[in-house]
């Protein structure tokens, strides 16, 4: 585990910029050419509904809806691509797959749209992914989220506020930490160096173990045991040796 996998790119700067520009394009043309986007929008349990788990983070209500959710989606997109960037895009698509579809499972009836369930998805994600690994800079990224975010938590409960989707708020928050068991991120994981770190050890076939008791006191292995154990000094080939004499000066003469 090093800090080599931390790598910046262009991505990290293009994708969160992309994503938030194809949102406001899509918001220009509903108010220059009047389109009733509303209607594509997630409505719970409804057939016709489901269409809303690919449309709905893309249509906003208002400029304001639109813009408290583009700065959150900048910063975490960013984040998200310059610590995870193996993880990022299936995090995004599955996050508003599944987060959208629990949104049309338990969601009032009502027209639900907005891009902040793909919010906390990524929150959701990056905080529970950063404690999983326990490496440092991931924990303390998650820290950061939390003072960043932490508020949010408040917005998953029904009766905060009733003009929002709360339901779409707590499907991205269950979302995100499924798909921390999902993705794995063998980059951060410790490095073996012993083989009592591997996941396979056993402890009772280790020569150096067996003097050991299952309270960690020292024992003597018996000698008729102690014989069968692998001798790491023996050799099958055969090993030849060539003495020679040094001469001393005078015997030289």
């Amino acid at each position: 585990m090093n800090d080599t996998n931390l790598k910046f790119s262009n991505s990290v700067i293009g994708l969160p910029l992309f994503f938030v520009l194809f949102l406001w394009i899509i918001y220009w043309l509903q108010i220059r050419f009047d389109f009733d986007f509303y209607q594509y929008g997630i409505y719970p349990r409804d057939f016709l509904g489901l269409r809303g788990v690919l449309f709905s983070p893309f249509i906003h209500e208002n400029l304001e809806h639109l813009y408290n959710n583009s700065i959150p989606l900048l910063i975490l997109l960013a984040t998200i691509q310059f610590f995870y960037p193996k993880q990022t895009f299936g995090v995004i698509c599955y996050g508003i797959l599944l987060s959208g579809f629990i949104t049309w499972v338990v969601g009032r009836t009502n027209f639900h749209i907005g891009a902040s369930g793909l919010i906390y998805v990524l929150v959701s994600f990056i905080f529970f992914k950063g404690i999983q690994t326990r490496y440092y800079r991931l924990v303390a990224l998650s820290l950061t989220v939390i003072l960043l975010y932490g508020g949010m938590i408040w917005y998953v409960f029904p009766d905060v506020d009733q003009s929002i989707s709360w339901e779409g708020h707590l499907a991205g928050l269950i979302t995100g930490f499924v798909l921390t068991f999902f993705y794995r991120t063998p980059e951060y994981a410790k490095p073996i160096v012993y083989d009592w770190q591997r996941p396979d050890f056993d402890p009772t076939s280790d020569p150096f173990m067996k003097h050991f008791d299952e309270n960690g006191n020292f024992i003597n292995i018996p000698k008729e045991e102690e014989e069968n154990l692998p001798d790491y000094f023996s050799s099958s080939h055969s090993v030849n040796y060539i003495v020679t004499r040094k001469l001393d000066s005078e015997d030289e003469i």
